[in-house]
This record gives structure tokens, sequence and C-alpha cells, in this order.
């Protein structure tokens, strides 16, 4: 019974996935991406890498997506804390201790790409960028933009006031 109900489950989900554009076979999916022309594909597949880079702001820029300005907020370390439980899993705040990424005590005012003992990716080590809390602001949102090539697969804190808290916890004595 158990198996009759996944697969009824599963064949609602698949109808309702085609049905809305969203479904569709694999097979279906390879002959479209085989009918292009190549250089339509090519051209299609750089495209989200140009926009990328076109959209990486300068070292000194703190300019957000959201639009937000972290002078705009009132910061919460105490909040930060609990915030930055999804960092912990590949940074540290002790000094010295250096996990998937870099150790982050005293990230605010270092210069990007130099804390001893970590391998910073050469977009990380050539960027330029000395973190500010306002850069830190910017990054935090969302990194692969702010440092194109960084080795931090995070995706971001889309909340301004999580990225200002965490900003807090971070300056903060810990």
């Amino acid at each position: 019974m158990r198996h009759v109900i996944q697969y009824v489950a599963l064949t609602t989900a698949t109808l309702l996935l085609a049905s809305c554009g969203g479904g569709g076979s694999a097979d279906k999916a390879a002959e479209e991406t085989a009918a292009k022309p190549a250089e339509t594909t090519a051209a299609a597949a750089a495209a989200p890498a140009a926009a990328t880079s076109a959209a990486a702001p300068t070292a000194d820029s703190t300019d957000t997506l959201d639009g937000t300005t972290l002078a705009s907020l009132t910061p919460d370390a105490a909040h930060g804390k609990t915030i930055f439980t999804q960092c912990k899993a590949c940074h540290a705040i002790e000094a010295g201790k250096n996990m998937i990424g870099p150790s982050l005590a005293g990230v605010v005012g270092r210069k990007a790409g130099t804390e001893a003992g970590f391998t910073y990716s050469a977009a990380n080590k050539n960027s330029g960028i000395t973190w500010t809390a306002e850069k830190l602001f910017q990054y935090l949102e969302k990194p692969q933009r702010v440092v194109p090539g960084t080795k931090m697969s995070f995706a971001g804190l889309p909340k301004a006031q999580d990225r200002a808290d965490v900003i807090a916890y971070l300056k903060a004595p810990n």
C-alpha cells in the first residue's frame, strides 16, 4: 500500500510540474539543446558568467543589491551570535583557528586574503579589499557577487538586519 501511495504522489507531482511548464522529460530537454546551434548554446552559457562579472563591485564600493546601508540599521550583536551559527561550520572566531574558511577573529579592518595559515583563492587574495564593516555588509549579502571566484560557497544573508547583526557580533570582544 505504501508503494502505491508513493507512486500516486510521484505521478501527481510529475503531472503538476508538466502542466505548469516545469516538467518534461530529460530526453526532450536533450533534444532541444541538440537542436540549437552550438554558438547559440555557447553564447547562452557565457551570458550568466559575463553578467556576474559585470555586476562585481569595485574594492571600495559598498553598494548592496537591496539598497540598504549598514549605517541605516541598529546592529544587535546577540542576534548576530545566533545568525553566526550558520557560519560555524566553516569559520571560527578564535584567533588563528582556520577551518574550511579562515578565522574571522579581527576580520574587520583586515586586508582580504591575509589570515596567516589559510590558503585563499586568487580571487580573494587579489581583490584589493579591506574588510571594513561596510564592505563585509555588502559581501555577506552575496559573496560571489563581491568576489567572483571566491572559494566561499555560502549563498549569502539576504536580510540586511542579519548582516548588520553578524558584523556587530564579529566586532564584539568574544
